[in-house]
Protein backbone atom coordinates (compact mmCIF):
# COMPACT_ATOMS: atom_id res chain seq x y z
CA UNK A 1 0.00 0.00 0.00
CA UNK A 2 2.75 2.35 0.66
CA UNK A 3 4.16 1.56 -3.10
CA UNK A 4 0.79 2.93 -4.01
CA UNK A 5 1.35 6.36 -2.57
CA UNK A 6 4.58 6.46 -3.62
CA UNK A 7 3.28 6.18 -7.36
CA UNK A 8 0.40 8.44 -7.16
CA UNK A 9 2.31 11.26 -5.44
CA UNK A 10 4.56 10.48 -8.17
CA UNK A 11 2.36 11.04 -10.49
CA UNK A 12 0.56 14.09 -9.25
CA UNK A 13 4.37 15.82 -9.42
CA UNK A 14 5.06 14.81 -12.63
CA UNK A 15 1.62 15.95 -14.04
CA UNK A 16 2.15 19.41 -12.73
CA UNK A 17 5.09 20.40 -14.55
CA UNK A 18 6.62 20.21 -18.12
CA UNK A 19 10.48 20.18 -19.15
CA UNK A 20 12.87 20.99 -22.34
CA UNK A 21 16.36 21.37 -22.64
CA UNK A 22 17.54 24.68 -23.82
CA UNK A 23 21.20 26.48 -24.76
CA UNK A 24 21.47 30.59 -23.69
CA UNK A 25 23.89 32.64 -23.83
CA UNK A 26 26.22 32.38 -21.29
CA UNK A 27 25.16 34.85 -18.25
CA UNK A 28 21.77 35.55 -19.49
CA UNK A 29 18.40 34.68 -17.70
CA UNK A 30 15.48 32.75 -19.64
CA UNK A 31 11.92 34.19 -18.71
CA UNK A 32 8.95 32.00 -19.96
CA UNK A 33 5.72 33.39 -20.03
CA UNK A 34 5.75 36.38 -19.20
CA UNK A 35 6.51 35.09 -15.67
CA UNK A 36 8.17 37.33 -13.36
CA UNK A 37 10.67 35.16 -11.89
CA UNK A 38 13.55 33.24 -14.51
CA UNK A 39 13.41 29.63 -14.53
CA UNK A 40 16.40 27.50 -13.39
CA UNK A 41 18.54 26.17 -15.81
CA UNK A 42 20.45 22.70 -15.00
CA UNK A 43 23.83 22.55 -16.33
CA UNK A 44 23.08 20.34 -18.48
CA UNK A 45 20.56 22.25 -19.92
CA UNK A 46 17.21 21.25 -18.87
CA UNK A 47 14.44 23.10 -17.75
CA UNK A 48 11.40 22.53 -15.23
CA UNK A 49 8.27 24.66 -15.08
CA UNK A 50 4.74 24.87 -14.29
CA UNK A 51 2.60 24.37 -17.78
CA UNK A 52 0.86 26.87 -19.74
CA UNK A 53 -2.98 27.83 -20.46
CA UNK A 54 -4.08 27.06 -24.54
CA UNK A 55 -2.70 30.92 -25.73
CA UNK A 56 0.60 28.89 -25.52
CA UNK A 57 -0.35 26.46 -28.44
CA UNK A 58 0.53 26.98 -31.77
CA UNK A 59 4.17 27.17 -33.89
CA UNK A 60 6.03 30.12 -33.66
CA UNK A 61 6.28 32.96 -35.13
CA UNK A 62 2.67 33.33 -34.65
CA UNK A 63 2.36 30.89 -31.46
CA UNK A 64 3.87 29.14 -28.73
CA UNK A 65 5.11 30.27 -25.08
CA UNK A 66 6.65 33.36 -25.20
CA UNK A 67 10.07 33.77 -23.82
CA UNK A 68 12.54 36.25 -23.60
CA UNK A 69 16.61 36.31 -22.55
CA UNK A 70 17.85 39.38 -20.26
CA UNK A 71 21.40 39.70 -19.46
CA UNK A 72 22.61 42.67 -17.17
CA UNK A 73 18.66 43.80 -17.05
CA UNK A 74 18.27 44.37 -20.17
CA UNK A 75 15.88 42.01 -22.60
CA UNK A 76 18.88 40.95 -25.69
CA UNK A 77 16.69 38.26 -27.22
CA UNK A 78 12.61 37.90 -27.28
CA UNK A 79 10.09 35.34 -29.04
CA UNK A 80 8.17 32.24 -28.88
CA UNK A 81 8.43 28.53 -27.91
CA UNK A 82 7.04 25.64 -29.80
CA UNK A 83 4.84 23.80 -27.32
CA UNK A 84 3.40 20.11 -27.04
CA UNK A 85 0.21 19.30 -26.07
CA UNK A 86 0.21 17.21 -22.71
CA UNK A 87 -1.38 14.15 -22.81
CA UNK A 88 -1.23 13.65 -19.08
CA UNK A 89 -3.59 16.64 -18.85
CA UNK A 90 -6.39 14.21 -20.30
CA UNK A 91 -6.11 12.03 -17.30
CA UNK A 92 -5.36 14.70 -14.60
CA UNK A 93 -9.43 15.90 -14.63
CA UNK A 94 -10.50 18.83 -14.35
CA UNK A 95 -8.34 21.55 -14.11
CA UNK A 96 -5.03 20.31 -15.76
CA UNK A 97 -7.31 19.67 -19.20
CA UNK A 98 -8.95 24.00 -18.50
CA UNK A 99 -5.72 24.98 -17.26
CA UNK A 100 -2.47 23.28 -18.12
CA UNK A 101 -2.98 21.85 -21.15
CA UNK A 102 0.30 22.74 -22.74
CA UNK A 103 3.99 21.82 -22.28
CA UNK A 104 7.44 22.36 -23.43
CA UNK A 105 8.32 19.60 -25.61
CA UNK A 106 10.99 17.05 -23.94
CA UNK A 107 12.41 15.91 -27.15
CA UNK A 108 13.79 18.89 -28.81
CA UNK A 109 16.33 21.44 -28.23
CA UNK A 110 15.63 25.18 -27.49
CA UNK A 111 18.74 26.36 -29.20
CA UNK A 112 18.29 30.41 -28.00
CA UNK A 113 21.77 30.97 -28.84
CA UNK A 114 21.62 30.05 -32.95
CA UNK A 115 17.87 30.31 -32.88
CA UNK A 116 16.83 26.87 -33.96
CA UNK A 117 14.09 24.69 -32.08
CA UNK A 118 14.60 21.06 -32.96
Amino acid sequence: MKKFYIVVMLLMVSACTTTGHFKVPEGSNLYIYKRPEPVTIKPDGEVTTKPFFWTAAGVPPGGGVPYRLEKNGETVKEGNLRTKFRVVSIFWPPFALIYWPMGLNPNITYDLVNDTQE
